[in-house]
């Protein structure tokens, strides 16, 4: 096997770098797959014993001037790396500024990814410095168990708001449970609007039983509730407007009841973790509930897609 490749574009690197961090706030442990056209961060824990899953694919030519790999055969040209998330980000924070970055699969007393990082110094030269990092080289009978996700059909399929806008609410609902019910309404034949900055949002429906209610109300179109219950508090923060996928309008039955309400019971700080690990605002966020077995959040960037699972609390 092998692998080498080379970064000499700032925006280019300084992308990959977001990206790396991405990784590492969402994955303590992920593989990373190495294919001729593709890189992928993988993270697949079983979601039926309620582990997260994620699917990160970047196309290569779009970040490295250089890239050159040999599988570990002619008929499957494919490396799997399994490595620490966290190690890699922090040797991709010192390329900040850097002439060049070079990534490389070798071999010191141990399987490593060599970082190297070319940078710019007071006199015509220039230093290198050096990371290894250390990986585990997945053999090929493992494979399977690092496939793309299938996703299921779901039951509802949205956009959804400005994730920061998302991230904000979750966060004050934190602290009320750790356990969040989400809810949206389908409105069928709703216009994706394209662009999310010209949103408006309800905040907050805060609801303390017993005590008083406070309503918040703004103009909004198809739904998506965010909603927290315990003995003595239930809050809900509701988002309209945000639009259905047309494949996904045109999809829904003559007989369906547009108002149905798809919903799943997640664990509040693994959809706390996915949404502070956003690291660069997506052209597209889609937002697909299977009724109480999983969600699965679709993020599409310029050059970069993410795929995230949470499954339901059983």
């Amino acid at each position: 096997m092998k692998f080498r490749a080379k970064i000499v574009d700032g925006a280019c690197l300084n992308h990959f770098t977001r990206i790396s961090n991405m990784i590492a706030k969402l994955a303590k442990t992920c593989t990373l797959r190495i294919s001729p056209d593709k890189l992928n961060f993988i993270l697949c824990d079983k979601l039926a014993n309620g582990g997260v899953s994620m699917w990160c694919e970047l196309e290569q030519e779009n970040f490295f001037n250089e890239f050159q790999m040999e599988g570990v055969s002619a008929e499957n040209n494919e490396i799997y790396l399994e490595l620490t998330s966290e190690n890699l980000s922090r040797a991709l924070k010192t390329a900040q500024n850097a002439r060049a970055l070079k990534i490389k699969l070798t071999n010191k007393h141990f399987p490593c990814l060599t970082v190297s990082v070319e940078l710019l110094s007071m006199s015509s030269s220039s230093r290198i410095v050096t990371h290894d990092i250390p990986i585990k080289v997945i053999p090929r009978k493992l494979w399977k168990d690092l496939q793309e996700p299938v996703v299921p059909d779901p039951d509802v399929s949205i956009y959804l708001p400005v994730l920061k806008t998302m991230k904000s609410v979750v966060e004050k609902m934190k602290n009320i449970s750790n356990h969040l019910l989400g809810f949206i309404h389908l409105k069928v034949g709703t216009k994706y609007p394209g662009d999310f900055s010209h949103f408006s949002f309800n905040p907050i429906v805060l609801t303390i039983r017993g005590q008083f209610s406070q309503v918040i109300e703004a103009n909004l179109d198809g739904e998506l509730n965010l909603k927290i219950e315990t003995e003595l508090v239930c809050v809900t923060t509701h988002f309209k407007d945000l639009g259905n996928p047309p494949l996904a309008s045109e999809s829904t039955h003559e007989d369906r009841n547009v108002e149905h309400m798809a919903e799943v019971h997640i664990d509040i700080r693994k959809l706390l973790q996915f949404l502070a690990g956003q690291q660069v605002n997506p052209t597209k966020a889609l937002c697909n509930i299977v009724n109480n077995k999983m969600v699965h959040f679709d993020l599409l960037h310029e050059d970069v897609s993410l795929q995230y699972f949470i499954p339901a609390l059983s």
